[in-house]
């Protein structure tokens, strides 16, 4: 197993993708790309999958913050949602087209202080800013494409795991994440119970509803219904040759269900955009709000992962071969907050108190209060954030050579 810094080749520079319509076929992360802050690891053999097979050349990107602690016990687990990635704070900049999607978090003097805590966050396996995925070549030089196989979450914390050992890292002192990143916070939680010592779940549940399962398989369909998709076999075609137009519809449909009808009502009502006419073509603000989200996905993902991400949500359940989510949430041992939002119609409260119930070391349910609907998990930072420090106050401190 292998951990490396990544190496880029001159004359590649990507700092920004706002100025180059149309878009690239891939927003994703591309060998010889800047690195910017990632490293990389490497397992030693193949991944076994749940699905049946393995997926061999499995790389996983990653970023880091803080300094570990000589016996491992200082490291914390962050866990991205759907289209999030490793970059969870810092400025946008070469090899990261976006800033970090968890600002505030982070840092000296944060709820994950940096001179306490060593920080880890992976790109998940099958996303596309350099971890292996659709977009990624095979072993052969080859791309996946198309021929990526079926991952469920339990593969992605499998190469999550390899990370923690090729660290060093024996548990975590906190496993944290929101949406995609709370069901993978769960399974570590129960496939690894003595691995993880405090958990925050937010806004997530333990098994994909038929709801949820519904609202995915439309933006799957989008995505396939583009003739750009080519069976998912796109990534080598020029600029404006992806499946953007399906990408962008998947992205606009799944930015209504992360945001709640009072706050886009309160935003934008019926206004037309600026000197548009909505009688003669034009746009109301609202579309153009979605309009500008799908814009700015196209260039920085890629549909591929998308799909790949979007089916193993879909695959999610916690008590699979487990006996069923009430036993399964039996196995956790970590100390564990579980926290919706109030407003979320994507994630309801409902799916967060069974979690809080069912899992030996929780409380209550907590509810961050949000006008923001499921996306205040990443919005309502200083809510967060006192979450996490309720769990890790009394965490041991890191010893004085850390420092």
């Amino acid at each position: 197993m292998t951990v490396r810094q990544g190496m880029a080749r001159e004359g590649t520079a990507r700092e920004g993708v706002a100025n180059l319509p149309p878009p690239p076929a891939t927003g994703a992360w591309q060998e010889g790309d800047p690195p910017g802050d990632r490293r990389w690891m490497t397992p030693d053999s193949p991944l076994p999958l749940e699905a049946g097979g393995e997926l061999p050349g499995v790389r996983v990107a990653y970023e880091t913050w803080g300094r570990l602690a000589p016996d491992g016990s200082n490291a914390v687990l962050v866990l991205h949602a759907l289209t999030g990635d490793s970059h969870v704070v810092g400025p946008a900049g070469p090899g990261h087209p976006t800033a970090g999607w968890w600002e505030g978090l982070i840092g000296p003097g944060r709820a994950l202080d940096t001179d306490r805590w060593f920080v880890v966050a992976p790109n998940v396996l099958g996303g596309c800013q350099g971890s292996t995925g659709p977009s990624s070549r095979r072993p052969d030089g080859r791309r996946w494409g198309g021929a990526f196989p079926f991952l469920t979450q339990r593969d992605q914390v499998a190469a999550e795991a390899h990370l923690a050992d090729a660290l060093g890292i024996e548990s975590w002192a906190l496993v944290i994440g929101g949406s995609m990143g709370g069901m993978r916070a769960l399974e570590w939680a129960v496939t690894h119970p003595a691995r993880v010592r405090s958990l925050l779940v937010l806004a997530s549940t333990g098994a994909a509803s038929a709801e949820q399962i519904a609202w995915a398989g439309i933006q799957l369909h989008a995505i396939r219904s583009d003739p750009g998709w080519r069976g998912g076999d796109y990534h080598d075609a020029g600029p404006g040759r992806g499946p953007h137009a399906g990408l962008g519809i998947a992205r606009r449909l799944a930015h209504v269900t992360y945001r709640c009808e009072p706050e886009l009502q309160a935003r934008f009502g019926r206004l037309p955009q600026g000197d548009e006419d909505p009688w003669r073509g034009g746009r109301r603000q609202v579309e153009s709000y979605l309009d500008h989200h799908a814009d700015k996905l196209v260039r920085r993902f890629d549909a591929g992962s998308y799909v790949t991400l979007a089916e193993a949500m879909n695959a999610h359940d916690i008590g699979r071969g487990r006996g069923g989510t009430a036993a399964a949430l039996c196995r956790v041992t970590a100390r564990t907050i579980v926290a919706g939002i109030d407003s979320d119609r994507l994630y309801p409260l409902v799916q967060q108190a069974e979690l809080a119930d069912g899992i030996p070391g929780a409380d209550r349910l907590r509810v961050i209060e949000s006008p923001h609907g499921h996306d205040g998990f990443l919005i309502e930072v200083d809510q967060v954030a006192s979450l996490v420090r309720e769990l890790t106050a009394d965490q041991p401190r890191l010893a004085a050579e850390c420092r």
